[in-house]
């Protein structure tokens, strides 16, 4: 564990913070208090997070979590997150870190020893929604982990720079920060088997469903999902197939394996030809781009009905790229527990594998046939 060289924050450094918010502020939470909160979920803030709630406790929004009045419930479940989401990927895609020995053959086997684990590795704290700083008492200057399962990318240098990013969308001054806890840091700067990509196989049979399939590519690499040089070539494959027009459509089809780099930049073209740039969403709310995560909800609950997504593949999309990032509204919350209660192995009753994925897909049926976005406002 490291601590940063940058001085800890001051209470009124973090009422400066705390300004640019766009949030209510509470009273701080007393020394009492934060030591009640560490006592009672079993972890210890880093220096400068317990400084900040002390200065003010962001409420409003359930992004923020309430360490004051907040149901235990709600909050040991976000405690849990990160390693919720590191076990479902051991489970669903694969991941296996290299410190664990030999993978199990077994999933249950390695559940266990993944499980196992995971219990001597230091938690993770929420600052607000799904982005996260190392619970490490008497440290400061932790970089901000964005988490999504084991896809994991810094959002900040330190708490501070973190929340300028977040919320003023100021670039940060500071050096590129590194992960200050070895199992993290390995997921963030070392892993290369990590399931970043959404995966679906391509549906469009029509003009109109590729150019569709192009533009939702396009909204998943605006909400930091990860879109592979094969997929873009792909879809442009697809769409010069089924006789979309667009002057660097053939140069994307036809890119071979030695020119992929290329492939961003055409693709981009592409999105400009056929006059998608105008259409993609520019605003960045406090959600940032929400309303290109309720539009790929959407698609990826499509892709799911249709059967280019496998159900439990699509639903912890959604669950964990989708409801998490949109402050978890209530419409999607039925989806996300089927999915997070399938990847939590200490329940005692669980669905098989088909009864899952039946229910994942009446579930998606249902929320297509509604009102959409299916939120207030």
């Amino acid at each position: 564990m490291l601590r940063s060289p940058s001085p800890l924050l001051t209470l009124d450094d973090a009422r400066v913070l705390q300004r640019l918010l766009g949030a209510d502020v509470g009273p701080g939470l007393s020394e009492r208090e934060l030591d009640d909160v560490e006592a009672r979920f079993g972890f210890r803030f880093a220096a400068d997070h317990r400084i900040f709630l002390a200065a003010g406790l962001p409420l409003g929004s359930p992004s923020w979590p309430d360490w004051r009045h907040g149901g235990p419930e709600n909050l040991r479940a976000r405690l849990s997150w990160p390693v919720d989401g590191v076990l479902f990927d051991v489970r669903m895609n694969g991941f296996w870190h290299p410190a664990w020995g030999p993978r199990p053959t077994e999933t249950k086997d390695a559940l266990h020893v993944a499980r196992t684990a995971l219990a001597g590795v230091p938690r993770l704290a929420p600052i607000y929604s799904h982005r996260y700083l190392p619970a490490a008492a008497g440290t400061w200057g932790h970089p901000v982990l964005s988490v999504h399962q084991t896809d994991i990318i810094y959002y900040g240098n330190d708490l501070a720079d973190y929340i300028r990013n977040e919320f003023t969308g100021r670039p940060s001054t500071l050096p590129r920060a590194r992960a200050t806890v070895a199992f993290w840091s390995y997921i963030v700067d070392g892993c290369t088997e990590r399931a970043l990509t959404t995966p679906h196989d391509p549906y469009a049979t029509t003009a109109r469903e590729a150019v569709e399939y192009l533009r939702m590519l396009a909204l998943e690499r605006l909400i930091g999902r990860q879109v592979d040089d094969d997929q873009l070539i792909q879809a442009g494959l697809v769409a010069s197939v089924l006789d979309v027009e667009a002057p660097s459509l053939p140069l994307l089809a036809a890119l071979p394996q030695r020119e992929y780099r290329q492939a961003s930049a055409l693709f981009d073209q592409v999105l400009s030809e056929l006059d998608l740039v105008s259409g993609l969403p520019a605003d960045d709310t406090r959600i940032s781009w929400e309303i290109a995560r309720w539009e790929l909800v959407r698609w990826w609950l499509r892709l799911i009905v249709i059967g280019s997504m496998a159900p439990v593949a699509g639903a912890a999309v959604i669950a964990y790229d989708g409801w998490a990032a949109l402050a978890e509204p209530p419409a999607l919350r039925p989806l996300a527990d089927l999915i997070r209660n399938r990847a939590d192995q200490q329940t005692g009753q669980q669905s098989t594998p088909a009864e899952l994925a039946s229910a994942i897909v009446a579930e998606a049926e249902r929320l297509l046939a509604s009102a959409w976005p299916p939120h207030p406002g």
